[in-house]
């Protein structure tokens, strides 16, 4: 039979097989190609990154816009507020879990097209609001469409120092079409891409209105969607379905014509006849499946309470209610491009330390920023800014003996400062390395419904904390969020001494061994 010619670079494809191997310069240029195209593929899906790292912080220039705004219909209260920011939390809940029956109907690729339509539904909805619903409904759509692509795609880097890759990111677009040399290089590429939409958008706050920057969120959606339409399924899914002659043709595209994909492809479908069983509900009582589990979920939970996505979603409005050096719009974008350097350094060094060692600093770090930002808002000077008085903690400021901020005080600088060590802190610990342990230790037939569920009680977690996050604000005043913020830390730093397991340079077998006996000589 015919080999497939999907891949063909042109009349001077050769159709026969006989010839002589490839010397090294033309291995070479073979690899560049079929770099060059599992890159563009890589890109298109990854843009759907891109427009969750910007949805999420949206609400950040755009809530104190909307506080003064002269529209009675959107002029947002406290209330409306929260609801506006934390709303985004419950729509990606449920695209996580939508994406756990998608990912199996239509595949990783179509599952990242078919999440355009909410998400640039939603920036439409947003951009000619003219009511509450709209905003609200908008806002939803955008998070059903990032919880759906981030269950597509990797969340992070962590996934990239896994010894166990295809167990980290099992059924996901990205790392079922990268070839292994360099599939640690772009699974990176996934939280990058998330961080750098942030960024953008904190930029662009500080030129565009706020219903132009819903507008400016539709163009890498539709960006992805033409670039996805011409990239093909995952080699693994057309496997899964029993289309074995469209993933060989698949896997021929993406790795170029000259490449061997025989071995490759027979790996491939020993893997998906591997993972085709399920675990059953005896298997999980046992000890050493449920064990690891609850040390996951607990992580997860933990990282959300550390304050990550109130502090994302609100951050300027937490820089508009205390007395900063800086403009507050200025003040969110230099904090988003240190959370991208954080990112880039954290992807590069996490695999250099002991995951405990690098929770332990990550825990004391967060722990001192947020005990910082806490004992300034409650002790420090107050905003001289003329909208302070829409700001997170008025009521909390009224009346007290704070003395008032001038604008070249140094001491006004303590907010930026510590809310860059915040970022840093989370990127180089608690951040990532609870999606790394998550690969290390939960048992490979558990790995798709704990994953499941550790996606479904991180978001739930950071809807609840959102959502109450300016209410608490509002009653107690801007420090009480943050006390509790580093309260949570000096938590993390006990659940890791007890419960955690140093996995560095442990095998998945040892660390299984582990959880099977309790003993920890396995780990040593």
């Amino acid at each position: 039979m015919q080999e497939p010619l999907l891949g063909a670079e042109g009349r001077d494809y050769d159709t026969f097989p006989e010839k002589p191997p490839p010397s090294p310069g033309e291995r070479t240029r073979v690899g560049v190609l079929q770099n060059k195209r599992v890159f563009l593929a890589t890109f298109a899906a990854v843009l759907g990154n891109f427009s969750f790292g910007y949805a999420l912080v949206y609400t950040s220039p755009v809530i104190p816009a909307l506080e003064h705004s002269s529209d009675p219909n959107l002029n947002l209260t406290k209330t409306q507020a929260s609801w506006f920011g934390s709303v985004f939390t419950l729509g990606a809940a449920a695209g996580g879990l939508s994406a756990m029956v998608l990912n199996d109907l239509l595949g990783r690729k179509l599952s990242i097209m078919f999440s355009a339509v909410p998400s640039a539904a939603g920036y439409a909805l947003m951009a000619g609001a003219h009511g509450l619903w709209m905003l609200l409904l908008g806002r939803m759509l955008t998070g059903f469409a990032g919880g759906l692509t981030a269950a597509c795609i990797p969340p992070g880097p962590a996934c990239v120092l896994s010894r166990d890759w295809v167990g980290c990111v099992l059924q996901v677009y990205v790392s079922e079409i990268a070839p292994p040399s360099v599939r640690g290089a772009l699974g990176a590429t996934p939280q990058l891409m998330a961080v750098f939409g942030s960024l953008s958008l904190y930029a662009l706050g500080l030129l565009l209105p706020w219903r132009w920057l819903a507008v400016a969120g539709e163009g890498p959606v539709l960006v992805m969607v033409l670039l996805l339409s011409c990239m093909p399924n995952s080699p693994r899914f057309l496997l899964s379905k029993g289309r074995d002659a469209e993933a060989l043709q698949a896997l021929a595209w993406l790795r170029g014509p000259d490449a061997d994909t025989r071995w490759e492809f027979e790996q491939i479908q020993d893997t998906v006849r591997r993972q085709s069983s399920h675990l059953s509900w005896a298997e999980a009582r046992d000890p050493h499946m449920y064990r690891p589990i609850v040390i996951a979920l607990l992580m997860r939970f933990l990282q959300q309470l550390t304050g990550i996505t109130p502090i994302l979603v609100y951050l300027q409005s937490i820089f508009d209610s205390t007395a900063v050096l800086l403009p507050p719009k200025v003040d969110a974008a230099i904090v988003g491009a240190v959370r991208l350097l954080s990112v880039l350094i954290a992807a590069l060094t996490m695999d250099l330390a002991g995951r405990k060692a690098l929770l332990f600093v990550s825990a004391a770090g967060m722990f001192a920023a947020n005990l910082t930002l806490g004992l300034y808002v409650h002790f420090g000077p107050k905003s001289l800014a003329p909208n302070s008085s829409m700001g997170l903690g008025r009521e909390a400021l009224a009346g007290t003996e704070q003395p008032l901020a001038t604008p070249t005080s140094y001491l006004t600088l303590v907010p930026l400062l510590a809310t860059m060590l915040f970022i840093m802190g989370y990127a180089m610990g608690w951040g990532p390395i609870t999606w790394l342990l998550m690969s290390e230790i939960l048992p490979l037939r558990a790995r798709g419904v704990a994953s499941g569920l550790c996606v479904l009680v991180s978001w739930l977690t950071a809807f609840a904390l959102t959502k109450s996050f300016l209410l608490v604000t509002n009653a107690f005043g801007l420090q009480a969020p943050f006390f509790f913020f580093a309260a949570v830390c000096l938590v993390n730093l006990a659940f890791t001494g007890c419960c955690v397991p140093e996995t560095k340079g442990r095998s998945l077998e040892q660390i299984e061994s582990f959880f099977r006996t309790g003993r920890r000589s396995f780990l040593h």
